[in-house]
């Protein structure tokens, strides 16, 4: 599967992860399918980490009310939500252990590594159906 991603959307979640170091950050990955069945992200929504701050340095948690405004979002535009972005503050945006416990097949999960406060790899991932773990997906950046 490949992610299609504005370079305007990259700049913006990348900026916001940034903003929240050395704690997690993160948000939503809005967009529409195109005809090759690809994820084209249009717009990313930034959320407040809802963590207790003690535990916001290496977890991030989205509600179930911030998913269901973020879904009416999308609905509301006739747009899709797609997925989820976070931050693994020094650390690899590599999925963990806790993120595929929590994780929905079929979602984009963006995660952005961010060393010493600057944003560096951004990978995506796709959980298995089986939920046994995660594929990465290619990450196709478009835009100015």
């Amino acid at each position: 599967m490949i992610l299609v991603l504005e370079r305007s959307c990259l700049t913006v979640l990348q900026q916001q992860v940034e903003g929240t170091y050395p704690y997690e950050g993160g948000g939503l990955l809005i967009g529409q399918l195109d005809e090759q069945g690809r994820k084209i992200v249009t717009e990313v929504k930034p959320f407040e980490n809802q963590r207790a701050l003690e535990d916001q340095h290496n977890r991030i948690l989205i509600t179930a009310q911030l998913y269901r405004e973020g879904e009416a979002y999308a609905d509301g535009k006739g747009l899709l939500l797609i997925g989820f972005y976070h931050s693994h503050p020094d650390h690899p945006a590599r999925p963990s252990e806790f993120d595929r416990e929590h994780a929905l097949p079929w979602w984009s999960y963006v995660i952005v590594s961010v060393q010493r406060g600057k944003a560096a790899a951004v990978l995506s991932w796709r959980l298995r159906e089986d939920r046994s773990g995660f594929d990465e997906e290619e990450i196709v950046l478009r835009g100015v």
